[in-house]
């Protein structure tokens, strides 16, 4: 058995270098549109993938698993909100042994029923033009004329070819669950947070002897970011996005007001390694039917106007955040979209040779600090086949998917750090159930890599090669030295309002309060 702890003296070592080199510790989107095709299909388009223990009290043991779809919803985008695609397939991937290739896929697929209620007027019975036509309070309301329904399966090894069966809900029996409206407003649903959870379903996975949830809805965006400002060629100055004081006072999040539609799963973390081997890799993907037929003359009801057929296509793809949006150039972004991990060998040069440093270079003005150890060794580690002693499987395959050792206790909500593993080595704790162990709703994930691509990691690696980075990544190697630790956008992870327990994303914005 591999034991993926960092030992206590190994940890000891590493902490004390830390506070030698930098004194005290420092005070303190992921995918959204991220490529050309999947740009213009927001129903198919992979925003957020999150993979972690779950730190719910009582909890601890399972691994709650989210896949957020369609980013920037504004919650008042009537009257017909943001249905899923029900021509798609949405997938979460588990790799269970280290190889690149899924062992474990969840699959889920959504119908929507048209009722098409229909109100007396005059001596005619006519169509209302709207989704609802009252209040909501309970699955498949009365007052709705489109009630959104799924499946969900779960298939065992290869995702198109392997072994089918139907998850069910543990009190009825059914293989087809409800899905809550959107948040369209408070006078059609006065309390969504009840509403909501009334679609958190306990549910039975053949094949696996503890009882897992599932939910799938319209959550608030939970990830935290100053957008505008880092898409404008990072338009903030130096000293601000240097400077972790400022952190919350220099910019606000821009997408809190935004929402997004979730697909989480909780499942017990026997029921998802395999053997001796304590590390999952987890990646969420969507696809599409290869061909469509648009209609000229499209029938009534509802959605009639194309016609799909042919194999599934996938059109996205989402492991580690920001990798498609931030390091993948743009001339690949749509074939990585497509990609599977297996053949990320095709991409390696993006993380070896990494272009955003020398545009970061660029954009602020300040030549000569992008780190020097090329190839990166360190990003390799960090993305593709994990730490050494933390979360990197045996006979690891490089890969991009999030990687997360289910072996690591979690840790309660009030005692993670904000910056993952990275703020926990700078603070001296002892929270490494975090990113880039797995991602929680917590995680700063834009603060911790930006301290990855311009050398942090390096710094903390020291002379020694403490992480297990290679030789060559080390102080000398970084030219901004600490500072690299420092950097940041303004915008905190940390304060983003979360719930306490399963799904964890926020109750959505209501398009009208």
């Amino acid at each position: 058995m591999q034991h993926l702890f960092p030992s206590q003296p190994r940890l000891t070592a590493l902490l004390s270098a830390l506070i030698v080199a930098f004194g005290a510790p420092v005070a303190q989107a992921s995918s959204h549109r991220e490529a050309p095709s999947i740009a213009g299909s927001p129903r198919v388009d992979g925003t957020d993938f999150y993979l972690f223990r779950s730190y719910e009290n009582n909890r601890a043991d399972y691994v709650t698993m989210i896949a957020n779809y369609l980013p920037l919803q504004d919650a008042y985008g009537g009257p017909n909100y943001f249905k899923l695609d029900p021509n798609a397939l949405y997938e979460i991937h588990i790799d269970n042994n280290g190889d690149a290739k899924e062992d474990l896929t969840f699959q889920f697929q959504f119908k929507n029923n048209f009722k098409n209620i229909k109100l007396p007027i005059g001596n005619q019975m006519v169509g209302i033009p709207l989704t609802q036509v009252g209040t909501v309070s309970n699955r498949n309301d009365a007052a709705l004329n489109v009630n959104e329904q799924f499946t969900m399966n779960i298939v065992r090894g290869d995702r198109r070819t392997g072994t089918v069966a139907a998850v069910t809900n543990a009190a009825t029996g059914s293989a087809t669950f409800d899905k809550p409206s959107d948040n369209i407003g408070v006078k059609t649903i006065p309390d969504y947070a009840s509403y909501a959870g009334k679609h958190i379903y306990s549910v039975n996975i053949p094949g696996c002897a503890m009882p897992a949830k599932v939910f799938v809805g319209q959550r608030q965006e939970a990830f935290a970011v100053n957008l505008g400002v880092i898409f404008d060629l990072v338009n903030a100055p130096v000293g601000v996005i240097t400077d972790p004081t400022l952190i919350n006072a220099a910019a606000a999040n821009s997408i809190q007001d935004k929402n997004v539609t979730t697909l989480a799963l909780e499942v017990h973390k026997s029921c998802l390694t395999q053997g001796s081997e304590t590390v999952i890799g987890g990646w969420t993907s969507a696809s599409v039917r290869q061909s469509q037929l648009v209609n000229p003359n499209p029938p009534s009801g509802y959605q009639t106007s194309t016609t799909f057929g042919g194999a599934w296509v996938q059109v996205s793809r989402l492991g580690m955040p920001l990798v498609n949006e931030v390091v993948i150039g743009l001339a690949d972004k749509d074939k990585f979209n497509a990609s599977v991990p297996r053949n990320d060998g095709q991409f390696a040069t993006y993380v070896t040779h990494p272009t955003l440093p020398a545009l970061l270079e660029t954009v602020l003005s300040l030549p000569g600090t992008a780190p020097t150890n090329l190839p990166r060794l360190d990003l390799v580690t960090t993305f593709l086949t994990g730490i050494p002693g933390v979360n990197q499987p045996a006979g690891v395959v490089p890969s991009e998917m999030l990687r997360l050792n289910t072996a690591i206790a979690p840790v309660p909500f009030a005692q993670q750090s904000r910056l993952g593993i990275v703020g926990s080595l700078l603070s001296g704790s002892t929270d490494f159930a975090g990113f880039p162990n797995g991602r929680r709703p917590k995680d700063d994930v834009v603060d911790v890599s930006l301290v990855a691509v311009m050398g942090g990691l390096c710094v903390a690696n020291g002379n020694a090669n403490a992480l297990g980075f290679g030789p060559a990544c080390n102080p000398g190697a970084v030219p901004l030295g600490a500072t690299a630790f420092k950097l940041h956008d303004a915008v905190d992870q940390a304060v983003v309002p979360l719930l306490p327990g399963f799904p964890y994303l926020n109750t959505p914005n209501p398009g009208s309060k």
